[in-house]
This record gives structure tokens, sequence and C-alpha cells, in this order.
């Protein structure tokens, strides 16, 4: 549901941008509807992704400090506020509304950066090697889901709108084709992405904390075991030996910018960069 939420809110706003055009850049007698310029256009559908990758470095790195569970719930309310405050942009004129809704986007796509990667972290470190890259594949299967009910429910609440409040084409009543009632439809659409995650904030709280963290970072025995059992619904043994052997023989310095995180990670990162690029060029 996390990835389901995710891809919702980043990828709903390309829905409402023709109709925010519209409502606030409609320049009376120019014979064809408003749009949004195209630098307001970049500015809106943009800001987001940028709070994502401000959020993936700061909310990875603070979930290795204060553990995955922890920064999950703080990701998760951060992503309930700002799809809220979203839909709740303040102001009538185009540049106070265009610059409200890019602020709390900002602050939406930081707590989406946040839960991407606690997400697959999570999945991954409760899976074992055999099921691990099947449910890896299906957390990141979500984010289709998320992206096709965000079509849904956008057409689902302008249906219900059309039906409400019916307006002539905007070839026979330039000004009454958009009315006012119009300028609920984006807050709506916006605002339905904390339900889903308003939703799972009970089930997200009680997940264990990861045993792997809690044995691997916090180096903590008996925490690790305690929380495995929860999940597995046996009885287990802390044995706090096996930690500190283990945590001794990996070593605790596999830093972003570590040469160990070099050898075995940047390769990888700089070949998707390249694939990513290539499919974004060709597309």
């Amino acid at each position: 549901m996390g990835f389901f939420t995710d891809a919702y809110d980043l990828f709903c706003i390309s829905l409402v941008t023709k109709l925010l055009g519209r409502i606030y850049y409609y320049e009376e007698g120019s014979g064809k509807p408003g749009s949004l310029p195209s630098n307001v256009s970049s500015a809106v559908t943009g800001v987001a992704f940028c709070g994502t990758l401000a959020g993936q470095l700061f909310f990875g790195w603070l979930g290795d400090k204060l553990g995955r569970k922890n920064v999950y719930g703080m990701t998760l309310m951060l992503m309930v506020l700002c799809s809220v405050a979203s839909g709740l942009s303040f102001g009538k004129g185009p540049t106070n509304v265009m610059s409200t809704l890019c602020f709390f986007r900002f602050w939406l796509g930081f707590g989406i950066g946040g839960d991407y990667p606690l997400s697959a972290t999570i999945m991954s470190e409760y899976s074992n090697t055999k099921t691990r890259g099947a449910f890896i594949a299906a957390v990141f299967a979500m984010q289709g889901f998320g992206i096709l009910a965000g079509g849904m429910v956008a057409i689902i609440v302008s249906s219900a709108f059309k039906a409400k409040y019916p307006a002539p084409t905007f070839e026979l009543d330039q000004i009454g084709s958009t009315v006012p009632q119009a300028d609920c439809v984006w807050r709506i659409i916006l605002m339905f992405g904390a339900l889903s995650a308003l939703l799972t904030y009970y089930w997200r709280m009680k997940i264990p904390e990861t045993a792997r963290y809690s044995a691997l970072v916090a180096k903590n025995a008996e925490k690790a075991a305690s929380d495995m059992a929860k999940v597995l619904r046996v009885d287990l043994e802390a044995e706090q030996s096996k930690v500190d052997h283990l945590t001794k023989e990996t070593g605790n310095d596999f830093g972003l910018f570590s040469s160990k995180f070099d050898n075995n990670n940047y390769q990888i990162l700089i070949i998707i960069t390249i694939i990513n690029f290539t499919n974004t060029k060709f597309k």
C-alpha cells in the first residue's frame, strides 16, 4: 500500500493540470481554454520529484539511524498531511494557489521519497532468499495499480461533478463552460491520496522492527528474536554471541561513500542510470 499511495500521489497531478489551466489561467476573449504556462506546468508536475530525491537520501539515512519502523510512520504521516494540504491550497489568484500547491507537493514528494526505500527495505529484510525477488516485485508492481487508481478516481469525480453541475461546451459559452464548482474537482482528486495512506497507518505501526536491523545495526539479539517470533509465531531464543560475531566480521562501515559500497553498487547504479536515460530519450 505504500507504493500504491506513492504512485497515486506522484502521478495524479498530471490528470488535473489542464483543469488548473482552465480555472486559473483563462484569458477572456482569447478564443481558447486557459492553460498553465510552461514554467508553471513544469513546476507543478516536477516539484514532487525533487522532493522525492531529497526524501530518499534523508529518510534512507534516518532509517539506518532510528530504525525502519519509526521512520516508516513519519513518512506516512507526512504524506497524509501534505496530500490534504495540497488539496486545500489557499488563495484565489493563480500565483497564490500555484505557489502553495508547489510548496506542499514538494514536501509530499519528500515523504514519498522516504517511503520508497523503506518499503523495499522492509520487504527485503523480512523475506528469505527464496522469495525475496518475488516479494520485491510485488511491492513495485503496486505502483502500476496506484497510477490506474488515479485515473479511475479522476474519471469518477469528474463524472459526478459533470452530472451534478452540467455546463455548456467552450464553443457555446467560454466562461460558463467552466463552472465554479470545478475548483473542487482537482482538490478532491489530490486529497484522495491521503485516504489509502491513512487506512494503513494502524497496520504499519503494528509491524515489528525488522530482525536484520535489530541484529546487525542495533546489535540487539533479544529484540531481533522477539520481533521474528511475532512474525513467524514461534518461540526463538536470542543468541547475542552470534550477532556480535557476525557484526564483527561484516563491520559497520558500509556507508554511502565507502569503498565497500563503491565496489558493490556504483557500477550497477551507473548502468541503471544509462538505461533509464536511454529509455527516456527513446520515448
